[in-house]
C-alpha cells in the first residue's frame, strides 16, 4: 500500500480554512487572459485550481480577464475554453473581467469619494520619474491632492470620452515613499480608444489589472486566489483594496510557476514565434501550448501526471522537459496499439518465397495494455519494406540485423537470410535478397534455428503511404531565455524532419485525427489534425527513448 502523499502548502491552508470555519465552501478561479493560446505553465495553474476544489469540495471559476482590448480575441477564448475541457476539468460558472466593468467603475468612484484616488494629467515619463527607484522615494504628482468632487467630475468626463487617449489616468492615493514600489499611487484606469471583443464600443477607459482582478474575485467570493509568485509585491496592493472598497475578503496565495527546458513560456515570445511563421501556429507540435501537446499526441493524462509529478512549491525552478516525455511514454506504453511503419525504406525480396503469394500474419496490438489489446491481421508477401538501417554492408560487431550471410526474424512472421543485395549506380543499396526458412513461422516455429535480431517490415503490395513529421525540441540549449542575444537565434534547426514518403500498414488506413499509434521500434506517433483518408500524416509524439540524456 503507497503512502499517503503529504500536503503541498496551499492544500495545508486550505485544510487549516476549513476546519476552523473561516470558508464554509471553497471557491478557486482560474482567470487566463485571452491575449494568446494556454502553455504547459497553465497547465499546472488548471491543475491547482480545479484539483483542489475536486479534492475539498467547492468549486472553480473560469474567469476571463479581458481588460486589453488590444491584445484579446474570440478564437483565443475558444481555445483556453477547449483546453480546460480536455484536461479533463469543468467550471461552474463562466464569467469575464468586463462582466464587472460597470461594478469596477463604481468601485473607482467609491475610492476617488474616499479621497483614496485622483485623476493625473501627467504624461508616462513623468509619471515613470515620480515613481523613484527601489533605492530612492517617489514624489508626489502635482495633481494627487485635487479635491474629490474635482476628480469625480474628472474621472466621469474621462469615461464620456472627453479626453484623448493616454492624456489622463486614474491613480489609487497610497504612498509614494512606499518600500513596495506597486504601492507608490499605481493607475487603476487608463483612456484607451479600442473596441472590446465583448463590449464593443461602450467603454474608452479600461481597468488595470491591478485593479480588476482582486475586486473580481470578491465579487465572485474567490476564498483563494492562487497565482504565481510573480504577483508576491502585487499581494499588498490587492489587499489594500479590497479593505478600503470593504468587500468580500478573498485572499491571494502565490506558487512557483512552471519553467521547462527547451522552450520558452512567455506568451509574447510565443506569439513572435508564430507571427513570424517559424513555427506551424499556436497548435504547432513543437510549441509548449496544450494544443501544440494534443496535437502532438500528448494525453490528458499524461499532463495530469506530470504536474502531479512536479508538485507545487514556493520556490522557482528549471525542470527538465524529460520528465514530461517520460510521462507521455509511460501513458502510450499501456495504451498506444502497435504497428509497423518505414521511414527509410529499402526492397526486401525473398527470393524461394511463392511467387504471388500472399499471408496473413497476426500482430499483437499491445503486449503491455491489461487486456493485450487485441490482435490484427497483417499481410505477408516475398515482396517488404524494411528500413535501411536494418542492412549493413560490412557489419560491425555485435550487429544482430540484416548483413550477407547474416540471419533475423521478421517480426510475426518468419526467419530470412539474407543472400545477396543490389546497388545502383552511385553505390546505394536498393534491394536486400534473402531466401526464409518456411518452417520458422512466428508462433509455429519448427524450425530449430534462433536469432538474435529481429526487424520491422511493411509488404510492398499491401502498403498504405503516410507522411511522417519527425518533431523534436524547438530549442537546441536548456534555457534559451538565459542566454545572450535573441531567444529566436537558439531554435533548434533539427526540430522538424518530414519524410514525405513512409509506408506503413494496411491496419493504419483510415486512422482518425487524433489516434495514437506505437511504430515498433521507432517511437510514438499521432495522426495529424490535417489528415485525410487520402493523405494520411503522422506527428511523432516522442521517441521510445530518451536520446537527450547526457
Amino acid at each position: 500500500m503507497s503512502e499517503e502523499k503529504s500536503l503541498n502548502f496551499i492544500e495545508e491552508i486550505i485544510e487549516n480554512d476549513l476546519k476552523s470555519g473561516k470558508y464554509q465552501t471553497l471557491v478557486t478561479r482560474f482567470p487566463p487572459e485571452p491575449n494568446g493560446y494556454l502553455h504547459i505553465g497553465h497547465a499546472k495553474a488548471i491543475c491547482l485550481n480545479f484539483g483542489l476544489t475536486k479534492k475539498y469540495g467547492g468549486y472553480t471559476n473560469l474567469r476571463f480577464d479581458d481588460t486589453n482590448p488590444v491584445t484579446e480575441k474570440t478564437e483565443y477564448v475558444n481555445s483556453q475554453q477547449e483546453d480546460i475541457k480536455w484536461l479533463g476539468f469543468e467550471w461552474k460558472n463562466e464569467l469575464h473581467a468586463s462582466d464587472y466593468f460597470d461594478e469596477l467603475y463604481g468601485f473607482a468612484l467609491r475610492l476617488i469619494d474616499k479621497g483614496l484616488a485622483y485623476v493625473d494629467e501627467s504624461t508616462s515619463e513623468e509619471l515613470a520619474k515620480q515613481k523613484g527607484t527601489p533605492t530612492t522615494v517617489g514624489t508626489n504628482s502635482p495633481f494627487r491632492d485635487r479635491s474629490p468632487g474635482e476628480n469625480r467630475d474628472l474621472f466621469e468626463r474621462m469615461r464620456a470620452g472627453e479626453f484623448a487617449d493616454g492624456s489622463m489616468t486614474l491613480r489609487a492615493k497610497i504612498d509614494m515613499a512606499s518600500p513596495n514600489m506597486i504601492m507608490r499611487d499605481p493607475i487603476i484606469y487608463r483612456i484607451k480608444r479600442e473596441h472590446h471583443h465583448r463590449t464593443g464600443d461602450k467603454w474608452c477607459i479600461y481597468p488595470m489589472y491591478d485593479f480588476a482582478h482582486g475586486q473580481s474575485d470578491s465579487i465572485e467570493n474567490i476564498t483563494h486566489s492562487i497565482c504565481t509568485l510573480e504577483y508576491v509585491p502585487h499581494r499588498e496592493l490587492y489587499d489594500w483594496f479590497i479593505e478600503k472598497l470593504e468587500i468580500f475578503p478573498s485572499k491571494q496565495y502565490e506558487f512557483a510557476r512552471l519553467n521547462l527546458t527547451y522552450t520558452v513560456m512567455s506568451k509574447r515570445k510565443l506569439l513572435q514565434l508564430v507571427n513570424e511563421n517559424l513555427v506551424d501556429g499556436w497548435d504547432d507540435p513543437r510549441m509548449p501550448t496544450i494544443s501544440g501537446f494534443r496535437r502532438r499526441g500528448y494525453t490528458p493524462e499524461s499532463i495530469l501526471e506530470f504536474c502531479d509529478r512536479i508538485g507545487i512549491a514556493k520556490r522557482e525552478n528549471l525542470i527538465e522537459l524529460s520528465l514530461l516525455e517520460f510521462c507521455i511514454r509511460e501513458d502510450l506504453n499501456k495504451s498506444a496499439n502497435r504497428v509497423m511503419a518505414v521511414l527509410d525504406p529499402i526492397k526486401l525480396t525473398i527470393n524461394n518465397y511463392p511467387e504471388g503469394q500472399t499471408e496473413v500474419m497476426t500482430g499483437e496490438n499491445n503486449p503491455e495494455a491489461e487486456d493485450k489489446g487485441g490482435t490484427r491481421e497483417i499481410p505477408f508477401s516475398g515482396s517488404l519494406w524494411i528500413e535501411r538501417e536494418d542492412f549493413m554492408e560490412e557489419p560491425a560487431k555485435k550487429w544482430f540485423r540484416l548483413a550477407p550471410g547474416a540471419m533475423v526474424r521478421l517480426k510475426h512472421a518468419y526467419i530470412v537470410k539474407c543472400e545477396d543485395f543490389v546497388k545502383d549506380a552511385n553505390g546505394h543499396i536498393t534491394e536486400v535478397i534473402c531466401s526464409y526458412l518456411p518452417e520458422s513461422k512466428s508462433g509455429n516455429d519448427t524450425s530449430g534455428v534462433n536469432v538474435k535480431g529481429t526487424i520491422h517490415w511493411v509488404s510492398a503490395a499491401h502498403a498504405q503511404i503516410a507522411e511522417v513529421r519527425l518533431y523534436d525540441r524547438l530549442f537546441s540549449v536548456p534555457s534559451p531565455d538565459a542566454e545572450e542575444g535573441d531567444f529566436k537565434d537558439y531554435l533548434n534547426p533539427a526540430s522538424l524532419e518530414v519524410v514525405e514518403t513512409a509506408y506503413i500498414e494496411p491496419a493504419l488506413a483510415g486512422a482518425a485525427p487524433g489516434s495514437r499509434f506505437q511504430f515498433i521500434r521507432k517511437g510514438y506517433f499521432a495522426v495529424d489534425k490535417n489528415s485525410t483518408p487520402e493523405k494520411l500524416i503522422f506527428n511523432r509524439t516522442v521517441t521510445l527513448k530518451d536520446s537527450w540524456k547526457k
